[in-house]
């Protein structure tokens, strides 16, 4: 089916899951998690994908081995879109975002390697700049307090070469228009911002290489 949007039930329905967190909520709203907040999202990524790449929707469970919060479902609904793409709605809207948002060591190796050179080091610069302009945020989640091992403190790129990650991101408190076909514009244009981020990482960057040393 074609992507219209949220109605209000698929907000509702997280507002009440945040109030009763338990299985026996979630079985009996399941239809209403089933129709008003998944399938909206299967059909928001199946249009994406045309431009963006394929889509996948996380689980909606909680890993709580390792937590103390024992609330089994997440009070949200989001996916990944393309290579590097993000989705999510919860009860007070919804963001979209891309680029990589904490790297591995090998990645993160790379990735200061890249801002210290005068080439791509200017270009990632000017991407993060061009980003902002258009009214979205860009860059790093986490950083480091000081400069990294083997980099002066005073380098021009400093505040890039302490980031752990890079990512655009933009997120919109709940609004009519969200039940609407609007909502995929606003989300691809955000991935649409992020391409030529995305296009800097995947060239000086990369996947990942260490979880493939014990095969």
């Amino acid at each position: 089916m074609a992507f219209k949007g949220w109605q209000p039930a698929a907000f509702e329905f997280f507002e009440d899951l945040e109030e009763d967190n338990s299985k026996s909520f979630w079985q009996s709203h399941q239809a209403v998690y089933e129709a008003s907040v998944k399938a909206p999202m299967e059909d928001l990524l199946s249009e994406l994908g045309a431009e963006f790449g394929p889509g996948r929707l996380f689980r909606p469970y909680r890993d709580v081995r390792f937590s103390k919060d024992k609330s089994p479902y997440k009070t949200n609904i989001a996916a990944t879109v393309g290579g590097h793409g993000y989705v999510s709605l919860w009860a007070g809207g919804i963001a979209a975002g891309a680029g990589m948002h904490m790297m591995a060591p090998d990645q993160l190796e790379r990735f200061r390697q890249a801002v210290a050179e005068e080439g791509s080091g200017p270009q990632l610069e000017a991407l993060v700049a061009r980003i902002v302009e258009q009214g979205y945020g860009c860059g790093p989640h986490e950083s480091l307090k000081s400069a990294p091992k083997g980099y002066p403190k005073d380098h021009p790129r400093i505040e890039l070469l302490k980031a752990k990650g890079i990512t655009t991101w933009q997120q919109w408190p709940r609004a009519k228009w969200m039940g609407t076909a609007a909502a995929k514009e606003r989300v691809g244009g955000v991935l649409r911002a992020s391409a030529p981020l995305n296009d800097w990482l995947a060239a000086h960057v990369g996947q990942s290489q260490l979880a493939d040393r014990g095969r």
